[in-house]
């Protein structure tokens, strides 16, 4: 299955929150989104799960106006939304129930799941005695009653520990596997990362990037490599790079950077082996010298500031033109 959004637009009032959002999410290959508060996410699920209705563009499956009632979907909102003093199977049974399957199937589905989430002693309990980790077990199992086609997952991991956070996995890896499609959206950028193949960035309502996560990471690390040394502190070595570029005529400039595994320069005009000879005649002592890859952290804030430099020579050249000298 594919999903595709197309130009989708949403305001609230005055307030544009959405602007011609594009992008797509293919079944077997879970998309994480990703984007600050305040971002446009949930606006964006919410238009997808047809909550919202949007004020401009399209939302396709399969080339075709997609509509989620239509289609078994499965939804755990950030914000849960289920009853701490009613008893957990009957509450599970109910929410099978409305995503459109019978009484029987809810039931069993849900009586699975509880037992795949060592959860089944608390059945006939209310949901407020269990641990807010076990509840937010609870609100998960809602999510994929009845094998659903679609999966939307926000914020999935808050309030669990590390074993049951491997529970949770081995259910989204099994869903991917099995070919649902998958949207994942979290904070916590390791979780995306494991389980994600593809990355949608949304900032200010605007999607900033869409694609392969492997090919995202190609791309921004082209000509990147890592470097750390025994015998140079971190500024002594950023030093060292930037003589390196000066010495040599065909190199205007090295770019350094660095995060806290180590420093990463910028060979794009120049190649491993002559930047390699500079460091050795220099008697510097390789600790690391490898290709850079960008984690999704930096890829995140990569773009994120990418965009807020935009935005503010865009203010400035608005304000220029709306004041001229």
């Amino acid at each position: 299955m594919n999903l595709e959004l197309i130009n989708i637009n949403k305001s609230f009032e005055k307030t544009h929150v959405l602007h011609d959002v594009s992008f797509e999410v293919n079944s077997g290959r879970a998309m994480g989104f990703l984007g600050r508060n305040g971002s446009g996410k949930t606006t964006t699920i919410r238009c997808i799960m047809d909550i919202f209705k949007p004020d401009s563009g399209e939302i396709l499956l399969d080339s075709h106006v997609f509509k989620p009632r239509e289609l078994k979907v499965g939804y755990l909102p950030e914000e849960r939304g289920m009853y701490l003093k009613e008893r957990i199977l009957d509450q599970l049974i109910y929410f099978g129930q409305l995503k459109g399957g019978n009484k029987v199937e809810s039931k069993q589905s849900a009586e699975s799941w509880l037992e795949r989430f060592e959860l089944s002693e608390y059945a006939n309990r209310n949901l407020e005695v269990l641990s807010k980790g076990n509840q937010q077990k609870i609100q998960i199992i809602q999510a994929f009653l009845n094998d659903p086609d679609m999966i939307i997952l926000d914020e999935p991991f808050s309030g669990l520990d590390p074993v049951n956070a491997e529970l949770f996995k081995d259910a989204i890896k099994d869903a991917i596997v099995r070919d649902k499609l998958v949207i994942f959206s979290s904070h916590q950028m390791s979780y995306v990362e494991e389980f994600c193949d593809d990355i949608t960035l949304i900032d200010q309502g605007e999607i900033l990037i869409n694609g392969s996560l492997n090919k995202i990471k190609t791309e921004m690390g082209e000509g990147k490599f890592r470097l750390e040394t025994i015998n140079l502190s971190r500024p002594e070595l950023k030093q060292t790079i930037r003589e390196i570029g000066k010495s040599l005529k065909s190199v205007s400039e090295l770019f350094v950077a660095e995060d806290k595994r180590s420093i990463i320069v910028d060979l794009k005009e120049i190649t491993e082996n002559d930047f390699l000879q500079q460091v050795l005649s220099r008697g510097l002592q390789i600790k690391e010298f490898s290709v850079y890859l960008p984690n999704l952290t930096d890829i995140f804030l990569h773009y994120i500031k990418q965009n807020e430099d935009r935005a503010i020579v865009q203010k400035e050249t608005d304000h220029i033109a709306g004041n001229p000298e």
